[in-house]
This record gives C-alpha cells, sequence and structure tokens, in this order.
C-alpha cells in the first residue's frame, strides 16, 4: 500500500526537498504541494492524502488552525498531520497535537525520521515525538491549566473506560508500542490493539497521540519534572 503524502509548507525550496526525499521511498508519494494552511485542508481531501507534513508558521491560515479543521472534518477522518517545526519545544506544537495532530518533528530530524514518522502517522501506530520531547509536551500540558484549553469533562469520561483500558492508556501515554505494553501486562499485543481501538472510541480519540493528550489533561497521568 502506497502512502499518499501531501507537502505543506510556505519554503518552497524546503517543499522541494521533502518531496525528493518522500518519493524516493518505493512505499510512498506526494499527492500535492500546498503554501499555507487553507490550501492544505482543501488538498487534503482533493488529494485523497493519507499523511499532511505539516508547518506551524505559514501566512493566512497557520498550521495549527489546519490542523484543526482537518480533524474536525469526518470526511478526513482518514488524515493523519505530522507537524514539522524548527522549535521543538513551541507551545503551537502542543496545541497542535490538542488541535488533533498525530505528532510533531523538528526541522533538523535526520531524514530516516521523518521517513519513520510518516509510517508511523499513517498506522496511527504512536506519538510522533523522541522520548526527551515527551517530556517536554508533558509539561506544557501540565502548564495548560491557565490557558482555558483544557477539556473539563475529559476526567469524566474516563469512567467509561474498563480497569485494563485504563491501565493500557497510562502505558500509552508513556510513550510505549503495543508489544512494549504487552510484555509488561504480560497480554498478547493483539489484546492491548484491542484495548487501544476500545479507548479511543470511547474518548474520541482519533489516534494514539491523541490518547497521550486526553491522558495528560484528564490528569490520568501526571507529567514528571526533571
Amino acid at each position: 500500500m502506497t502512502i499518499r503524502v501531501l507537502l505543506a509548507d510556505d519554503q518552497a525550496l524546503l517543499r522541494s526537498a521533502f518531496r525528493v526525499l518522500v518519493e524516493s521511498e518505493p512505499d510512498m508519494e506526494v499527492v500535492g504541494e500546498a503554501s499555507d494552511g487553507a490550501e492544505a485542508v482543501r488538498l487534503a481531501e482533493e488529494r485523497q492524502a493519507d499523511v499532511v507534513l505539516m508547518d506551524i508558521r505559514m501566512p493566512g491560515t497557520d498550521g495549527l488552525a489546519a490542523t484543526r479543521l482537518i480533524s474536525a472534518d469526518p470526511a478526513l477522518a482518514r488524515v493523519r498531520v505530522v507537524i514539522l517545526t524548527t522549535f521543538e519545544v513551541d507551545d503551537y506544537v502542543v496545541r497542535s497535537l490538542r488541535a488533533g495532530a498525530s505528532g510533531f518533528l523538528g526541522k533538523g530530524s535526520e531524514p530516516e525520521e521523518l521517513l519513520n514518522a510518516i509510517r508511523v502517522a499513517a498506522a496511527g501506530e504512536a506519538l510522533l515525538s523522541p522520548a526527551a520531547t515527551k517530556g517536554l509536551i508533558a509539561r506544557f500540558l501540565a502548564q495548560g491549566d491557565a490557558d482555558g484549553d483544557r477539556d473539563p469533562a475529559r476526567a469524566q469520561r474516563l469512567d467509561a473506560l474498563t480497569v485494563r483500558e485504563r491501565e493500557v492508556l497510562v502505558q500509552v501515554a508513556g510513550g510505549h508500542s503495543n508489544d512494549e505494553i504487552a510484555e509488561r501486562l504480560r497480554v498478547s499485543p493483539l489484546t492491548v490493539k484491542t484495548h487501544v481501538n476500545r479507548a479511543m472510541a470511547k474518548l474520541g480519540a482519533r489516534d494514539r497521540a491523541q490518547l497521550v493528550v486526553i491522558a495528560y489533561e484528564s490528569g490520568l497521568v501526571r507529567p514528571r519534572v526533571e
């Protein structure tokens, strides 16, 4: 199966570089390029993209607004957004995760990291941030109480989860893969996948990245201060 990738960045040179990289892979193809967020939203549906590589800072409709629009559109439910940014600890990155992005990478990441991020996003398998950055995300989310973006109802929504689903959610928030969670909880990877899918359905999460955000915002998981 070929992963259909849409490039959204206001710098043509960067789009060209990303295109060369993506199209060097046999399982990927670039289906379009957008120079602003509004064009990215339009092309995501028109070109049936699987993954959008989205720049945060663009003129007009920025990457954050575009991510929110994609996440809110049922017709784009299959689309996954990976934020690419120069500022890996930028607060906008965390807000983009809340808006529905599957994760983010710094523009200085190695080519293999970017290609792997596209594959992971297309599979909906994991939060796309290095282990060190996960802690920064957690701290940003913990500091988000004052910005009014948090959803108080999420803590109550956790009541719909079974005990095992909560346990799996805690492990997902820790950045662990299904195989790692299976080993930790002594169950099969298929059982873990089932619990993850059920948790996403009950919590209205598009993917694992949103599960992580919900876990922190609801207070189920507390950030570790290092």
